[in-house]
């Protein structure tokens, strides 16, 4: 099986959670006390929406851009 790469959005909630988001994938979504620990999290959360998935997604991460209003 060919690896694939994904991206995770990470953010840090108001209770110093990190939660990651794949934006490649629907409702794919982890959160954890470290960075290390939503790591495993979101990689397990990754295999499972993989699982899920009838088709190849076609959305492809471009980036993130900041704006300013």
């Amino acid at each position: 099986m060919k690896n694939k790469e994904f991206y995770v959005v990470i953010e840090r909630d108001e209770d110093g959670i990190y939660v990651g988001e794949v934006p490649q994938l629907k409702a794919c979504y982890s959160q954890g006390e470290t960075i290390d620990e939503l790591m495993e999290n979101i990689r397990e959360v990754i295999e499972l929406c993989l699982e899920e998935i009838e088709e190849e997604s076609t959305t492809e991460f471009i980036g993130i851009q900041r704006v300013v209003v």
